[in-house]
């Protein structure tokens, strides 16, 4: 009787253990239907189905387990989704696979994430995380130079990732391997960030290098400097922009290739129910080989909420190229991108979202 009564009396504070720890199942669903004209040599428009219009489509698991003392382990797996196909867009959690520590001082995770340059200006973008229809992390399909797409990396493998907040402002570094032997230099990775905010003001600005995972051979190396701002005028509209200068030095010398993406807009709570998005994207391109493209994007999206979790969203954009280049809503890293073969790309989309 003595142990059953010492087993039942530690009952509650095993249960309260047991609370401590959590995992939960998450995700999203993005499809919608999209017609693009422009999208084949012939001049032709595209009609499809298109996995992730809003959002990315994903799902994973998430959890985290109080150590005490204001100190947390967590960890996340996330796989991305195409809902067209129901295959994985990338490998088996491509989108994120990490496990670290957070408490007072901060977060600090390792494996795969996203990049600080990600984390920190993709708020500044009016699109949000849209994967269709911005130029915040890339450029635009049908690039000039095809060797880049004048862009952020959005993760990093093989990382180290801090993130902390002081008051009014937020501090984060990322740093990835390269893991080439007697190279350490070879396929390094690094990007830093700084926040601030205060009342309706907000802003970042970021720093990223990646050197090209080559050990033998002279490498490319790519920077990148990102500037983020936002103005909540009211509880229903907010002004956001950015900016970003991007250098890629090619191995064993040659010029430099470089340009300048600017973008700004507004998101404008209409009603408890509507949202309405404007945004227009610029690529200011710098000693290209062949003629400067220069485009330009202009963006006009509205999104109804149904309930908390599920979105009706209706979208369109018109690109424009100079000289008679071509280019591409969507930027050229992402499996939703439609080459063009015109200086001019129009495209609409309608799509429903849902989040568990």
């Amino acid at each position: 009787m003595k142990k059953l009564a010492i087993v039942i009396a530690a009952l509650p504070a095993a249960t309260t253990l047991h609370a401590q720890s959590n995992v939960a199942l998450y995700g999203l669903v993005d499809a919608g239907v999209e017609v693009v004209n422009h999208a084949s040599a012939t001049g032709g428009s595209v009609t499809r189905l298109t996995s992730g219009g809003q959002n990315t489509s994903r799902w994973g698991l998430r959890g985290s387990e109080d150590l005490g003392g204001g100190l947390k382990a967590l960890f996340q797996l996330e796989s991305g989704i195409s809902v067209d196909t129901g295959a994985n867009d990338t490998q088996l959690f491509r989108r994120q696979a990490n496990v670290g520590l957070e408490g007072s001082f901060g977060r600090l995770i390792a494996g795969r994430s996203y990049t600080t340059a990600y984390d920190f200006i993709l708020p500044f973008d009016p699109m949000g995380y849209a994967p269709a229809y911005s130029w915040a992390t890339a450029g635009n399909a049908t690039s000039a130079a095809a060797s880049s797409a004048y862009g952020m990396t959005t993760a990093f493998d093989n990382l180290l990732k801090y993130q902390g907040t002081f008051g009014g402002f937020k501090l984060g570094a990322s740093y990835g391997f390269g893991e080439v032997a007697g190279d350490s230099s070879a396929g390094r990775r690094y990007a830093l960030g700084m926040g601030y905010a205060a009342g309706p003001f907000s802003a970042a600005l970021t720093g990223e290098r990646v050197n090209a995972p080559m050990s033998t051979a002279p490498q490319s190396r790519t920077t990148a400097y990102h500037l983020g701002v936002g103005w909540q005028l009211n509880n229903a509209i907010a002004l956001k922009g950015g900016a970003r200068h991007y250098k890629q030095e090619p191995a064993g010398g040659g010029a430099d290739l470089r340009a300048n993406t600017y973008w700004a807009g507004v998101n404008w709570q209409a009603t408890p129910a509507l949202g309405v998005t404007a945004a227009l994207y610029f690529q200011d391109q710098r000693n290209v080989a062949t003629t400067e493209a220069d485009p330009k994007m202009l963006v006009l999206r509205g999104k109804y909420a149904l309930s908390k979790r599920t979105d009706l969203y209706a979208v369109t954009a018109h690109a424009r190229a100079r000289n008679g280049q071509p280019v591409g809503l969507t930027r050229d890293v992402s499996p939703q991108g439609v080459t063009g073969f015109s200086d001019t790309q129009t495209g609409v989309m309608v799509g429903v979202q849902h989040r568990f």
